[in-house]
């Protein structure tokens, strides 16, 4: 039966991971909205920035899911845990969805295959983070550290 671990050690690391990759996508938005200022919301220009193609829109976007996401790593209670839950689905249906139409017209946030492939990276680690960093009320914590320690090999079983 799957189990998602509640009060991990590791829970800080991935919080930091979840925090960077929502600092990244912030950072990108607001270059994003620099060099696109002035185009049309839904241009499909050649702009690039930090490596990824963008337009107004996609810019606009990606400062507030990084707002947000951000408000999420820094949180310290569960919303961060849906939060990042939540932020990984986003990412791989919006990678998937861009690269099915991402040499047609419908490709309105102006991917291109790196952005696609950046998108899903990043929708496997909010996924990542966000089944490790559960909180729960600290008797939980005895709990999980016996369930981690009953799964260890001992020698002569």
């Amino acid at each position: 039966m799957g189990h998602i671990p509640v009060n991990h050690p590791a829970r800080p690391v991935y919080r930091v991971i979840a925090g960077l990759i929502a600092l990244y996508i912030l950072i990108f938005g607001i270059l994003g909205i620099i060099d696109t200022a002035g185009e049309p919301l839904l241009s499909r220009g050649s702009h690039w920035v930090l490596g990824l193609r963008t337009n107004l829109a996609f810019s606009l976007v990606s400062v507030v899911f990084g707002l947000v996401v951000l408000f999420g790593a820094v949180h310290r209670g569960n919303l961060g845990h849906l939060m990042n839950l939540a932020a990984g689905v986003v990412f791989l249906l919006t990678g998937l969805i861009m690269m099915s139409v991402l040499q047609t017209e419908a490709n309105i946030l102006n991917f291109s295959m790196s952005t696609v492939i950046v998108s899903l990276i990043f929708g496997l680690l909010f996924l990542a983070t966000g089944l490790y960093d559960k909180v729960g009320p600290p008797d939980y914590a005895e709990t999980e550290e016996e369930l981690r320690g009953s799964t260890s090999v001992r020698p002569g079983r």
